[in-house]
């Protein structure tokens, strides 16, 4: 039996944001959440590394993981929106 299975492919823009730019934005997300780098890592699917990479400049979050980021944006209201146009200003 053959199965088929449909993708919903969305035409939605991704959220791109440069260094040393995305690390900054994502210091103060967690900040702003009240979060260690661990427990932002637990809440991307990634390790602390990972976190601690990016916020320093030294790798840049992937494609899937900045789709994470702009969900934890919008969970957090106003204040993510603000930070939004704080970084894709720049």
């Amino acid at each position: 039996m053959c199965y088929a299975f449909k993708s919903q492919i969305t035409s939605r823009k991704l959220l791109v944001i440069n260094q040393p730019e995305v690390g900054k934005l994502i210091r103060e997300l967690r900040f702003l959440t009240g979060l260690t780098q661990e427990q932002f890592a637990a809440t991307l699917g990634v390790t602390y590394p990972t976190i601690n990479l990016w916020e320093n400049g030294r790798a840049k979050p992937s494609p899937l993981a900045m789709e994470k980021i702009e969900v934890q944006l919008h969970t957090i209201g106003d204040r993510g929106k603000e930070l939004l146009k704080k970084y894709l200003a720049n």
